[in-house]
């Protein structure tokens, strides 16, 4: 007892320890929380909430100039997010809730889906926006951007691929002439609509995948020296792609003034930003990119470092959710899946990132969740559906949920009366 009297005075005395002992409890009751059977489903569910939001609001303040000069309504491109959103969420929900056997099967039907869809862009249905031809005409509906959706799909079907060949992955005949098969077709389309950005965003994917799965390492150096000798044939044999990246090396506005302007609306947002809806960039200095490819410079504007940090944080906590489903699951389809769609929206975040912040050279492709664009918020939604999916297949996660469906057993009392009876 004097011991434990003594024990108590000291932290009582003693700030310093009492304080040490309250972040031991703090840290003891996040890391349980971690541990629980859901929490990779709850957390994917608020990170991938908030980007969506964050998405929406900025969709609405970067879009209002260029809707209201060009269509005579300033929320005609936020109504048409909106719609697009509310097709998504269900698809998502629907995703998250099918099992591994549907997916197998959806996985081949959605490449073919993709595949058909980047034909028809071919056709007189197809048209070109910003030099590339890469839409699909809808009516009244608009236009749709297929390469968006391949990228969904070619995550699904490699994943397929991959969990039925676990035991070719040494042999590089057997684990390449399939995969190089469907991806050089995807890449092959995507490439004739002079779309170099997705091409790149889908070579990614292929590449992060295969580094997932633990792919022998001389074929991913082979892989990564003909990606970069493509690359490079790519932008030397096309004179706006030589532009950009000359300009880009040599710090001038020869192929665009959005870059130079990217990093003004960056740099006038200080700490805390101009506020909602004030920034001075999407007013004409970054035309119709404000709401597409540029959204983040906007978003740095009008929220400032500590707004632009927020996004670069969930984004990093999205990489570690998604990763950590992918590590826990026990289902092949699903650990490779999650690998790929991770890899997907983290990587090309990066990418947009570093473009407006003039660390690589414009090659146009949206930021996840934010940029406008219906094709690309349908896919990415769409993929954290599957990420769902993934979470409740973890093996704690399936325990968790029979354990709480699980019929329990009728409890009768019996009640002896003291009248000669029983009372039930």
């Amino acid at each position: 007892m004097a011991s434990v009297r003594r024990s108590t005075n000291m932290r009582a005395q003693n700030p310093v320890i009492e304080e040490r002992l309250r972040a031991n409890n703090r840290l003891k009751r996040l890391t349980n929380r971690l541990n629980d059977p859901m929490a990779d489903y709850y957390m994917l569910m608020v990170v991938a909430g908030l980007l969506i939001a964050i998405g929406q609001v900025m969709v609405l303040s970067a879009s209002t100039v260029w809707s209201s000069v060009n269509y005579g309504n300033p929320y005609h491109f936020f109504v048409r997010q909106l719609v697009f959103l509310i097709l998504a969420l269900p698809v998502a929900w629907v995703l998250s809730r099918l099992k591994m056997v549907h997916y197998h099967a959806l996985s081949w039907i959605s490449l073919s889906v993709s595949i058909f869809l980047l034909v028809l862009v071919f056709t007189p249905l197809g048209h070109a926006e910003y030099g590339n031809r890469s839409w699909l005409r809808l009516g009244a509906l608009g236009s749709i951007q297929p390469s968006e959706f391949a990228k969904f799909s070619l995550v699904l079907w490699a994943a397929s691929i991959f969990a039925n060949r676990r035991q070719t992955l040494d042999e590089p005949k057997r684990l390449l002439f399939p995969l190089l098969l469907g991806y050089g077709v995807v890449l092959g389309l995507v490439l004739a609509q002079h779309d170099l950005g997705t091409a790149v965003i889908i070579f990614i994917i292929m590449f992060a995948t295969l580094w997932f799965v633990g792919a022998p390492p001389l074929i991913l150096l082979s892989l990564g020296g003909a990606a970069a000798v493509g690359v490079g044939a790519l932008i030397l044999f096309d004179s706006e792609r030589v532009k950009r990246f000359t300009s880009f090396l040599g710090n001038s506005t020869d192929g665009s003034d959005q870059p130079l302007n990217a990093i003004y609306g960056l740099a006038s947002g200080g700490w805390w930003g101009l506020g909602p809806g004030r920034s001075l960039q999407k007013w004409g200095g970054l035309y119709n990119g404000a709401q597409t490819d540029y959204v983040f410079a906007v978003l740095g504007e009008e929220l400032g470092l500590m707004g632009s940090m927020i996004v670069i944080g969930l984004f990093a906590l999205l990489g570690y959710v998604g990763m950590r489903i992918a590590l826990r699951s026990a289902q092949p389809f699903f650990r490779y899946a999650a690998a790929g769609i991770t890899a997907w929206i983290c990587l090309q975040a990066v990418l947009n990132i570093a473009v407006v912040m003039r660390l690589l050279p414009v090659f146009g492709v949206p930021l996840p969740f934010l940029s406008q664009g219906g094709s690309a918020l349908i896919s990415n939604v769409a993929g954290i559906g599957v990420l769902l999916a993934a979470a409740r297949n973890e093996p704690a996660a399936i325990e968790f949920r029979k354990a709480k469906t699980a019929k329990h057993p009728k409890l009768i009392s019996v009640v002896d009366t003291g009248k000669g009876g029983r009372k039930r």
